[in-house]
């Protein structure tokens, strides 16, 4: 367990706004070869103990890792473990369900959602439950990778809920889940709804992503003028059968290392130091608020964008008659 501390500037017309946030990493409790009853029941239980722990440290706002009721088993292809997949209101939000109450926290908990009343559809969601063990809304992976090992889309497409923003108790949080944090427009639409905190909880691999991991979510911080807290899963899941992904690489039975790593960044470039590579951890920090609003008014970045020329390019660019604004050197063409 780590814990730490963003200030902000004291203000004369408003008194600080500090929340306390809490995210969790950890690798899974049981082998992939275990009945997935079991397997599930192993997560929860290794995870009590680490909820219990953030909300004896009066953690207001707690956010687990990526589909953290089971192994990332999407890169297998293999459809038997859509059997992990629950209602919105299923096992794993009724067991968080008595701990936020318990602790007067609000726990974004992703998982693999099963829409019944939709054809049994799967999608990869956030489950925002509020401090009183309410359920008080839901987000679904508005990006879907198509890279390497990441065969998500076998399971589940892109998102149909938006950027919503949940007004909790403790601030209006976001969650922008995993893969979209390649995305900047994707940050930018949880800014403009006005996003205080924005969750990253995901499940990336060393060999592909952790070189971008310090920088994207920090950038992300800066430019949207809130706090980010990004959250990596921890270990490596070895799966019974060997798979491919049609990149020419030899077939292999796991998915590589998760590096874990999880950090804040703040609006004004600060950022904690990340948890380890390869142990399970809770970090914690207390942050001020007031900084978003304070960041905005010292470097203005809603004030001088263009949306409206932005919003002119795009409504162009999505169209078929698209053409680029591309303006050559007469000379590049002339007949020698």
């Amino acid at each position: 367990m780590q814990a730490f501390s963003f200030s902000a500037d004291k203000e004369s017309l408003r008194g600080p706004r500090i929340v306390r946030v809490g995210l969790i990493q950890n690798s899974i409790a049981l082998p992939t070869t275990e009945p997935f009853l079991n397997q599930r029941e192993a997560i929860f239980q290794k995870l009590i103990p680490m909820i219990d722990a953030a909300g004896s440290s009066g953690v207001n706002i707690l956010c687990l890792q990526e589909a953290w009721t089971m192994p990332f088993a999407f890169c297998t292809r293999e459809k038997k473990w859509c059997e992990f997949a629950e209602e919105i209101d299923g096992e794993s939000t009724k067991f968080l369900q008595q701990l936020a109450q318990k602790y007067n926290m609000v726990i974004i908990s992703p998982i693999l959602e099963r829409d019944v009343n939709h054809g049994e559809t799967l999608w990869n969601t956030a489950v925002i439950i509020g401090n009183h063990g309410n359920i008080i809304g839901k987000h679904r992976k508005n990006h879907i990778p198509r890279v390497g090992d990441f065969n998500e889309s076998t399971y589940y497409m892109e998102g149909n809920t938006g950027h919503p923003v949940f007004e909790t108790a403790y601030g209006k949080i976001a969650v922008n889940i995993c893969y979209g944090r390649h995305h900047p427009l994707n940050w930018l639409a949880f800014g403009l709804n006005g996003a205080e905190i924005v969750f990253n909880p995901s499940a990336t691999v060393g060999e592909l992503s952790e070189p971008m991991w310090p920088i994207e979510a920090r950038n992300a911080a800066i430019a949207n003028s809130y706090f980010v807290g990004s959250i990596n899963r921890v270990g490596t899941e070895v799966f019974p059968n060997p798979f491919t992904s049609g990149d020419g690489k030899p077939q292999h039975a796991d998915f590589g290392h998760f590096y874990g790593s999880s950090h804040f960044s703040a609006p004004d470039a600060s950022c904690t130091p990340s948890l380890a590579r390869h142990k399970d951890g809770l970090l914690i920090s207390d942050m001020d608020l007031n900084l978003c609003r304070q960041l905005k008014d010292k470097w203005g970045f809603r004030m001088t964008a263009r949306y409206d020329v932005y919003a002119d390019l795009l409504g162009r660019y999505v169209k078929q008659d698209f053409e680029p604004q591309v303006i050559s050197d007469p000379l590049l063409h002339k007949s020698a």
